[in-house]
């Protein structure tokens, strides 16, 4: 029987205990995340008593801060973080390469390297964006395709660890009348849907549909709002029939582009927010044998390199989107190295004419 006995021993593993948190740190010791963060950076803001209470609790509860990432460069860790959107293909997407590419081309250049994640809901809720930083893996991030509704900058701002919101900035009440204080480098979006309305009312364009996407994001709200008041300028009324959500997609630009044309208003021009859904619109109009730019002209946004080799040669906005990349990071590694001044560039954005916009059809 003595080998049932060796059969019976429980040979699982034990569980590793769950790593203590700044967090735990902070609410044992009733201070602030960002108190208990300036302690293990030895502020000198922080008062000597409150900094042994501190540490006392950390003793207490058995906190190590990892400090393997510092001790090898010094003071930093040379590695900033970037949070990519949770969608599919967001790697492989062309807007996203191009802020890619010119962020990390400027962080390599200067010594940095780059640690990319993906802002999955999961992610999100077990804080890995907060220990990110606590543990510090990383001196700072830089924050792509966020919208109104995504509540981890905040989390972000609570430990004061760096971060720079790239190519959008945040609305605190959902119209743009208020936007939320933070860092950011963005396109000048507005701009670039005046001159696109501009260039369209040149051409006699009066009924121009919009393909929107994301309301939530407020460089899509801007470009609305842009058409919006222009068309209005020009005593036109758009109604909610004059909008169809492409969702940034070539599929969704074809679907929005066969839901504007089945309207009662006749569109003689279309302006998408994006070129993948001008691209779609113009695949779905040459699929029913509507002549662009001769029966109605499709407008983009962002000039991706592609756009000029499509038939006919898309009419875009061009966002600098590299150079969106380029300053984000500049901007970034500045706050890393101590500037408290706040960061809120906006890049010119340009009016690229080519063989899909025309004189508006009689």
């Amino acid at each position: 029987m003595a080998q049932a006995d060796v059969l019976s021993v429980n040979t699982a593993k034990p569980r590793r205990p769950r790593q203590v948190s700044l967090r735990d740190v902070a609410r044992e010791a009733d201070v602030s995340v960002a108190t208990v963060s300036m302690v293990l950076n030895e502020n000198p803001r922080i008062s000597r008593a409150t900094q042994t209470r501190v540490r006392q609790v950390m003793k207490k509860l058995g906190y190590q801060p990892n400090r393997l990432a510092q001790s090898l460069s010094g003071k930093h860790t040379h590695v900033l973080a970037i949070l990519l959107p949770a969608l599919r293909h967001a790697f492989a997407d062309a807007y996203f390469g191009e802020l890619l590419s010119g962020i990390s081309d400027t962080a390599q250049r200067l010594g940095w390297k780059v640690l990319l994640e993906q802002a999955k809901p999961d992610y999100i809720k077990a804080n890995k964006h907060v220990e990110l930083f606590e543990r510090r893996y990383v001196d700072g991030m830089l924050l792509l395709g966020t919208s109104d509704s995504q509540a981890y900058l905040s989390d972000l701002q609570q430990i004061n660890c760096p971060a720079v919101v790239v190519n959008n900035r945040l609305r605190a009440d959902g119209e743009g009348n208020n936007y939320i204080d933070c860092d950011h480098v963005v396109c000048d979006y507005a701009g670039g849907a005046q001159q696109a309305l501009n260039y369209l009312t040149q051409l006699g364009h009066r009924n121009i549909g919009l393909i929107s996407a994301a309301p939530d994001i407020s460089t899509a709200w801007e470009i609305q709002n842009t058409w919006h008041n222009a068309l209005i300028k020009l005593g036109v009324e758009p109604t909610d029939e004059w909008i169809a959500d492409g969702h940034y997609t070539e599929e969704g630009g074809a679907a929005a582009a066969r839901q504007l044309m089945k309207s009662d208003t006749h569109f003689t021009a279309l302006l998408a927010m994006n070129d993948k859904m001008a691209m779609g619109a113009m695949a779905h109009l040459n699929h029913k044998g509507i002549k662009v730019p001769d029966e109605i002209s499709v407008v983009g946004f962002d000039d991706l390199r592609h756009a000029a080799f499509v038939n006919p040669a898309l009419t875009t906005i061009r966002l600098p989107l590299y150079d969106v990349g380029v300053t984000s990071c500049r901007r970034l590694l500045e706050k890393v190295k101590g500037k408290d001044k706040p960061v809120a560039d906006v890049l010119d954005t340009h009016l690229i004419v080519r063989e899909s916009t025309a004189m508006a059809a009689k």
